[in-house]
């Protein structure tokens, strides 16, 4: 090994403890735990059974609109066959039902699962009570038991539950008036 080589070595070590010490030390000051939400949702009965029904009902949604865009092919393909026998204007009144039906389609699509659409409003209603269930449970598993934080393991959420004398917003506030 090189003398290059070993100091980078060392540095990183030195690196390495440095950090271990802060975080050791950190982590003796505040209590921190972490939970899998995926893992404790999947196990509750009324989530599984909710999530059958959120499938079944896209399932649904998507085959019906599958069934639309086929109708729009047929339009497209019979529109292709018949276009050398059309005039101008019925060719465009063609073109224009193909466009509006492909527009009516995608409208419904987003209507049914977009960001605000009813697959999502659906899922509010049933999925959310038992997630707030879940939430209240960590909440009040942290506080008798002196956790500070609580994070989530599966990533979805990231800080569960966090003590509020940690929270130190009004003060970045103060500093920045």
């Amino acid at each position: 090994m090189n003398r290059l080589t070993t100091l980078r070595s060392f540095k990183k070590s030195a690196l390495v403890i440095l950090l271990m010490g802060v975080i050791g030390f950190n982590a003796q000051a505040q209590r921190i735990a972490y939970v899998d939400v995926n893992k404790i949702l999947e196990s509750i009965d009324e989530y599984q059974e909710s999530q059958r029904e959120l499938d079944q009902l896209a399932a649904s949604w998507r085959q019906e609109i599958a069934q639309e865009y086929d109708k729009i092919k047929s339009m497209y393909n019979r529109y292709q066959a018949e276009q050398v026998l059309l005039s101008d204007e019925a060719r465009r009144q063609r073109e224009d039902e193909i466009m509006n039906k492909e527009k009516e389609v995608r409208d419904l699509q987003k209507a049914r699962f977009g960001p605000e659409g009813a697959l999502f409003d659906r899922r509010q209603d049933l999925v959310r009570p038992i997630q707030e269930r879940v939430y209240q449970a960590i909440e009040e598993y942290a506080t008798e038991r002196g956790y500070d934080f609580i994070f989530d393991r599966s990533g979805a959420v990231g800080m569960i539950f966090s003590n509020p004398q940690y929270d130190k917003t009004e003060d970045i506030l103060r500093a920045l008036r």
